[in-house]
């Protein structure tokens, strides 16, 4: 049950109508792996420790760079040389003391990703790393869990939500699993700050919804961005038959 100071906090969500109570407690018993907090991680991290949800497990093995500063909003120059995941941990904590926070601030390896996938309830992607992409794939497929997916770089974006114990793809039918081993970089490619802003905040949206009940998430579908141009596209993704992580579960 909610407390008062928690009906006043959170009061401008549970005014809406689908939303409500009943959402509002969806979030606070929910635990989200945030996996990354550079240009995505933070906004995504932030929304979702300001919206309520009572859990958070950070996992970075960086440290905050004065590059990263552009774009990277739960970081500043004070935290130079510190972890992400707990450079992030210390906003999420200012901003919301209430939300429970766990540190990873080492590089996930491959073996330990099932067994901490297993105990949450969604998982967010927002690192560069496609080993491990893939292993998170594989983790949210075993376990039923979620994932949403996000990847910025230029002025454009792409966000999905990934859960095929329910329905529809999984990473791994949209994207080979090859020889490479990271997405293309911001600090090779270049990034205009907002966009990262932008897809993150919108990661965080997807993930409110599909824990809370609201809305319509992006199961089944691939938001396209281009801030550039100001455009944006849904294209329907289809699960592949031939899939080698998810084709157990097609009917």
């Amino acid at each position: 049950m909610l407390t008062d100071e928690q009906l006043l906090r959170y009061n401008r969500q549970i005014l809406l109508n689908d939303f409500d109570i009943v959402g509002q407690e969806r979030l606070q018993k929910s635990c989200v792996l945030v996996v990354g907090l550079g240009g995505l991680g933070c906004p995504a991290a932030l929304y979702l420790a300001a919206a309520g949800v009572g859990e958070l497990v950070l996992a970075d093995g960086d440290v905050v760079e004065l590059s990263n500063l552009q774009r990277q909003i739960a970081h500043s120059e004070v935290d130079i040389g510190v972890n992400k995941a707990r450079s992030a941990a210390a906003a999420i904590a200012a901003l919301n003391p209430e939300v429970k926070l766990e540190i990873l601030d080492q590089r996930l390896v491959e073996d330990a990703i099932p067994s901490l996938v297993a105990r949450v309830d969604l998982v967010l992607d927002a690192t560069d790393n496609y080993p491990v992409r893939f292993a998170l794939n594989r983790a949210c497929i075993a376990a039923a869990v979620p994932l949403v997916s996000a990847a910025a770089v230029h002025s454009e974006g792409q966000l999905a939500i990934f859960d095929p114990a329910r329905g529809g793809p999984c990473y791994r039918c949209l994207y080979a699993e090859g020889e490479k081993q990271t997405a293309l970089s911001c600090s090779e490619s270049g990034v205009l700050a907002p966009l990262v802003g932008v897809i993150g905040s919108l990661q965080a949206m997807e993930a409110l919804k599909v824990l809370s009940g609201y809305g319509k998430p992006l199961r089944g579908k691939l938001l396209v961005v281009d801030l550039s141009s100001m455009e944006f596209r849904q294209l329907a993704l289809s699960a592949r038959k031939d899939c080698p992580a998810c084709s157990h579960l097609q009917c």
